[in-house]
């Protein structure tokens, strides 16, 4: 397939800037994956299309306030940070704009002197690697200078900083968040157990790779990005006993979909893992494990739409689109959402 298959036309101002409130309040499309029937509802309406027995997984990672802005100690030049992975201890897989700044040796500090960087590599991407000083513990300075790394297309200022985090976020280490869980509200999730839908949880800790559009022409030659997962034994468990039944695996987002069948693909079944992945879903690739899937609407031509693609069908996926802009959903991170089934 070609890439320029998944391209559909999005006005821009159908591109959400602020996430909607309450949470659970943002329009959700209900797309039936195997008939391509489709509804229109509100997304605290997903409770009635979990059954008894299900589970729903989610993935807990939390998102770091990475991106920081450093003075250069020879110039006083600014440079913006935005920290991808941490390699050891306080050393960080970074990237830097303008890099031309960010020469090998060069050294920054950050707010007011709580944190200090040197750059001691440069990578054949362009990314730094950057070894930081402070006193204490570093994501306790980042929670106090650090902003969101919201995605280009959000050009709004986020007031509230939690609201670029899921209610269950636990588990520091991503460069964006997992979107779909925005929508959820602790009562939500309260009324989902009530109903019977047990909840599991998985860490994927996401990368900027999300966001960097499919350069080449043929879908199979992309080379996706590398982010860190855990499944805990539980969630295992939680999963092998919900299938043994003959109840449905829901995931909450692109990232519990590519964490589950990444485990799935690894090792032929679900169990106790770790490790990091660059799995690659898009039509034709068959799944292991999950049986319907929350998501947002995603960016054309992106891995994530044909994620999507391979698992309701290429042609249900671009069809919902149109409609979702003939009808004036709200996409990408703060937008609204899709139950598939």
């Amino acid at each position: 397939m070609k890439t320029s298959d998944f391209y559909y036309d999005l006005p821009e101002e159908l591109i959400a800037q602020t996430p909607i409130e309450p949470r659970d309040s943002s329009r959700l499309m209900i797309l039936n994956k195997t008939t391509g029937e489709i509804e229109h509802k509100i997304f605290s309406d997903l409770i009635d299309y979990l059954n008894e027995g299900d589970c729903l997984i989610l993935n807990d990672t939390r998102v770091i306030p990475a991106r920081i802005f450093g003075v250069k100690k020879e110039t006083g030049a600014v440079v913006e940070f935005l920290l991808l992975n941490q390699k050891e201890n306080n050393v960080w897989e970074c990237l830097c704009g303008p890099g031309k700044r960010a020469k090998i040796g060069t050294e920054f500090v950050f707010g007011n002197g709580q944190l200090e960087c040197t750059v001691v590599d440069i990578l054949n991407d362009g990314n730094r690697i950057v070894e930081f000083k402070c006193d204490g513990n570093i994501f306790a300075v980042l929670d106090e200078i650090g902003q969101m790394p919201l995605p280009p297309y959000i050009k709004e200022k986020l007031e509230d900083k939690e609201r670029y985090q899921t209610v269950y976020s636990e588990h520091l280490g991503s460069a964006a968040a997992p979107t779909a869980g925005l929508h959820f509200t602790a009562q939500m999730l309260d009324k989902i157990k009530a109903k019977g839908v047990n909840i599991g949880y998985v860490t994927l800790h996401v990368g900027l790779g999300t966001f960097r559009p499919v350069k080449v022409d043929d879908v199979t030659k992309h080379n996706m990005h590398k982010e860190h997962y855990v499944m805990p034994e539980e969630t295992a468990q939680l999963i092998n006993t919900t299938h043994k039944n003959g109840k449905r695996v829901v995931c909450v987002g692109t990232t519990s979909c590519r964490t589950i069948e990444s485990v799935a693909t690894k090792n032929g079944c679900i169990c106790a893992d770790e490790g990091d992945t660059e799995i690659f879903i898009y039509p034709g690739y068959k799944f292991k494990c999950i049986d319907a899937l929350v998501t947002n609407f995603h960016l054309p031509e992106s891995t994530l739409i044909m994620l999507i693609s391979a698992f309701a069908g290429f042609d249900n996926v671009m069809n919902a689109y149109n409609i979702a802009v003939e009808e004036r959903y709200r996409f990408f991170s703060f937008g609204d959402a899709m139950f598939i089934y």
